[in-house]
């Protein structure tokens, strides 16, 4: 689980084979094999590390879902239990990628307009958060076809977001109380069988 708030900004090192390798620093302080760490909001687990790199395996899964065409990642390593929470609860789980339609200057803020397939955009409302490339964002507004967040300058400044521009991809990952909302909604419990078989054969 990660906040949304990133530490650092790595460079790739390689990625090929299923296996990317990322230079960085800072989240390797006390970085372990097996940890997690979010690569533009992608959950990966540490399998190696060095000096000035760790390794991961990606999943074809991951690759089919998700955008890795960066040069530089955002990072950010999983919450530990007694953290602030200065994001908001972000899973690491992708749920699509998006594409950025426009980037302009409101006062001393970004309005960033993302485009979107419809089953991600049920799940964005305004004043809500969302993960682009694991940032955590307010969505300033949204409707059938896009949706728009406001970045202050600092987090341009020490995110990826310093190198997108419009026609950039995004991995975007909606609020997980959103998820479970719309699944309640929209579930339909499976008819209960054996009640069906005990009515139908004269038992009920």
């Amino acid at each position: 689980m990660f906040t949304g708030i990133i530490e650092e900004v790595g460079r790739l090192k390689n990625l090929s084979g299923g296996r990317i390798e990322i230079f960085c620093e800072k989240v390797l302080e006390d970085v372990k094999i097996g940890d997690s760490i979010s690569v533009n909001g992608i959950c990966l687990t540490v399998v190696d590390f060095g000096e000035n790199f760790f390794a991961a395996d990606v999943m074809p899964e991951t690759f089919r879902k998700t955008s890795l065409a960066d040069k530089n990642f955002n990072l950010e390593r999983a919450l530990k239990v007694g953290d602030r929470l200065g994001g908001h609860i972000v899973s690491g789980h992708i749920d699509g990628v998006g594409k950025i339609l426009s980037i302009r200057t409101e006062g001393n803020a970004l309005l960033i307009d993302v485009a979107a397939e419809n089953f991600l955009l049920k799940q964005i409302a305004p004043k809500g958060s969302v993960a682009l490339d694991g940032i955590s964002l307010t969505v300033v507004n949204a409707d059938s076809e896009n949706f728009s967040v406001s970045m202050i300058p600092h987090t341009r400044a020490v995110t990826n977001f310093k190198d997108k521009r419009v026609g950039s991809f995004v991995n975007i990952e909606t609020d997980v109380l959103a998820k479970y909302v719309e699944r309640l909604m929209n579930f339909k419990a499976a008819p209960d069988v054996t009640k069906n078989f005990l009515e139908e054969n004269g038992f009920l």
